[in-house]
């Protein structure tokens, strides 16, 4: 397939809202895309590259490279060169991959040249693959849609079972099976504002559960052996000896688990986030290390237990399978709801959770089936919203869509000093119409523009949601927002309203501590 193909479908994708547009456009995609093109062709089209980081900035990518009149490049030419840009490293590195992105950027025409640009940096964002895909994809093949969202989720990604469906027909999709081992894509939540909220909206039975701000893991024990997967199914077993140890002493033989992995201190709250994922992120073995973080495993459902799938089941029938196989002080704690009636205990058990240092509760419909790779509405969060008033430092010009536009937000928080400490950045949030107007308040502030980044008078205060802090060396106050995004500018407050550095690290002992 050639590149220039993949970045018109991706251009027009990216500019229709319809749903229907965008499957029509994947399908007619997929009706020409080889098995072999498969792994190359899904990645970019969701502005994905399979060799990940490549190392190349701005400074790189600023350079003008004549485009080619006519477009040559097939999408498995250019993953071989990005795979050989990739690969540079040693003594006089930065100059071959100067050639070689030149040379890349060179057999590119002009269209191509700004695809290529999008998905090195990251801002190829249609917003229309996974689900809107599958249904292009099931269109493409003549397969049912049902069965292709199926085949998906059990295999963990789109790429294999498109690889399968374009080379074999639809009658593929039966191979696709719950497999011990062979990780399968979580299922997620949507928010509710309230526990009476989330009841409501269920309008039924439903357990609320503990919301543990851990490492989400998929345990799969086949006999002695155990693999450990994370949300986004990656192994990590090697990391986690004693969670390994943890399923291991569970009497069944034969299963997959859903979970949580998490740090707790000796009073049995949850320390800092950071803790957790440096420990489940750190490649070394620690294990054994004095002082080393210990991780602790707390399940809350079951995909498979003694050979059967438990997927289609309601929860309420997978949670028995799960209190057969995990103790209580392994398995997350809930309470039951029947009826109005019990919203205030379940009220009631959220401020628990909250006191014993949990991000909030998950409130799950008891006969819902596992959902697995989607947002489903059976499953709803409640947590408190952390927000911020911070001052607008400056702002980096965007990509793709957003070109032309600032975009990307650098916030700080007012320091002892009189001056702001910088928390973090982010693009999250900005509406079409937020990014116009940003653009131009921004741009009547600015003192410098490098051409990446236009430093600003911080004289704008925005206010920003958040789901915690964690440490960070990278920034003055040692600490940085995690999923920080934005709710709305707050032009009715002066920057010496901001919040202070010393107020959020109050409110968050766990990371200062």
């Amino acid at each position: 397939m050639l590149l220039s193909r993949l970045a018109e479908v991706s251009r027009e994708v990216a500019g229709t809202s319809a749903r229907s547009r965008k499957t029509a456009l994947l399908a007619d995609l997929f009706r020409e895309t080889a098995p072999d093109d498969v792994p190359i062709v899904i990645p970019y089209l969701a502005g994905r590259l399979p060799q990940g980081r490549l190392g190349i900035g701005w400074k790189l990518l600023s350079r003008r490279t004549a485009p080619a009149p006519a477009p040559t490049l097939t999408v498995r030419d250019v993953d071989a060169r990005l795979t050989a840009l990739g690969a540079v490293g040693g003594a006089g590195a930065q100059a071959e991959r100067a050639r070689l992105l030149e040379a890349l950027m060179g057999a590119a025409t002009a269209d191509e040249q700004r695809f290529l640009v999008g998905l090195i940096t990251g801002e190829v964002r249609q917003g229309a693959l996974d689900a809107v895909a599958v249904e292009g994809l099931a269109r493409a093949t003549g397969a049912p849609a049902a069965k292709v969202r199926r085949a998906v989720m059990l295999a963990g990604s789109l790429q294999p079972v498109a690889r399968a469906l374009l080379g074999e027909g639809p009658e593929a999709v039966s191979r696709f099976r719950l497999t011990v081992g062979s990780p399968v894509q979580p299922m997620l939540a949507q928010t509710a504002a309230s526990v009476a909220e989330a009841v409501d909206r269920l309008g039924g039975g439903c357990a609320v559960e503990e919301k543990l701000d851990g490492i989400r893991v998929q345990a799969h024990r086949d006999g002695p052996d155990v693999r450990l997967y994370t949300r986004t199914l990656h192994d990590i077993t090697d990391r986690l000896p004693e969670v390994t140890s943890a399923v291991l002493a569970l009497p069944g033989e034969r299963f997959i688990l859903d979970g949580e992995v998490l740090a707790l201190g000796p009073d049995g709250r949850p320390r800092a986030f950071q803790e957790t994922a440096g420990r489940v992120g750190s490649r070394v073995d620690v294990a054994g290390a004095a002082g080393a973080t210990r991780i602790s495993p707390v399940f809350f459902d079951a995909l498979g237990a003694d050979g059967r799938d438990l997927l289609d089941l309601p929860f309420a029938e997978r949670h028995r399978a799960l209190a057969a196989l995990v103790p209580e002080p392994l398995r997350v704690r809930r309470v039951l709801v029947t009826g109005p009636g019990d919203v205030p205990a379940a009220e009631a058990f959220l401020a628990e959770t909250l006191a014993r240092g949990h991000e909030g509760v998950v409130v799950k419909a008891l006969d819902a089936p596992y959902s697995a790779g989607r947002r489903g509405a059976s499953w709803l969060k409640v947590k408190p919203v952390h927000t911020l008033d911070l001052v607008v430092l400056a702002a980096e010009w965007g990509h793709g869509r957003r070109t032309g536009r600032l975009s990307n937000l650098h916030l700080g928080a007012r320091a002892a000093d009189g001056s702001f400490s910088m928390l973090g950045k982010t693009f999250k949030g900005l509406t079409d119409a937020t990014l116009a107007w940003q653009t131009e308040r921004l741009r009547g502030l600015a003192v410098r523009d490098d051409g990446r980044v236009v430093t600003v008078r911080p004289e704008l205060v925005v206010e920003i949601a958040y789901d915690g802090l964690q440490r960070s060396t990278r920034y003055p106050a040692g600490v940085t927002l995690r999923f920080a995004r934005v709710v709305r500018y707050r032009e009715d407050k002066r920057p010496e309203e901001a919040d202070t550095v010393e107020t959020l690290l109050a409110a968050h002992p766990e990371v200062t501590a």
